[in-house]
């Protein structure tokens, strides 16, 4: 990582379709799609499926914010999942799907608070906000075969677009 550089960290759902998204934004350098924010070292996608590690599928972005913001990685992010429903993304059911925002600075913290203070005024949402804003913890980077699972695969997406009112 080049030290310009920052981290960003986001568990929306299946990281598949979460990694595409931001991967192909000019600005993010690089995606690696693993865990956080658990209590297992080195877990497996099958010890996360358990839903007993506490870990969520999450991203973990390298980017350049003078060439994006980390507002605009949040717009993206919220516009990519439902952030009103508790450990659930779709047909996707348990802790490993919630929404989360893992903040690597104070800077970041107190712009994705906002964020969701700004989303809750405008209505996007017909429900409340459930993301979790929490300081990065350790990243596991997830197996091979997860990263840059739809470019090597193709395809298109796994997230779920927002219900609006």
């Amino acid at each position: 990582m080049n030290k310009n550089n920052q981290l960003a960290t986001f568990a929306a759902g299946c990281f598949w379709g979460v990694e595409e998204a931001f991967r192909q934004i000019k600005g993010v350098n690089s995606t690696m799609v693993g865990y956080t924010g658990g209590r297992l070292e080195n877990p497996t996608y099958n010890d996360v499926c358990t839903d007993e590690t506490g870990h969520a599928e999450a991203i973990q972005i390298d980017f350049d914010p003078s060439v994006v913001s980390y507002e605009k990685l949040l717009d993206v992010f919220w516009d990519i999942h439902d952030p009103t429903t508790l450990n659930r993304q779709g047909p996707d059911v348990g802790s490993q799907y919630r929404s989360l925002v893992a903040y690597h600075t104070p800077e970041q913290q107190e712009i994705a608070k906002k964020s969701i203070e700004n989303l809750e005024k405008s209505g996007k949402f017909k429900g409340r906000i459930v993301t979790e804003i929490v300081p990065a913890t350790k990243f596991y980077k997830a197996e091979d075969y997860h990263q840059k699972y739809y470019m090597k695969r193709g395809g298109g997406s796994c997230y779920i677009r927002p219900t609006a009112e």
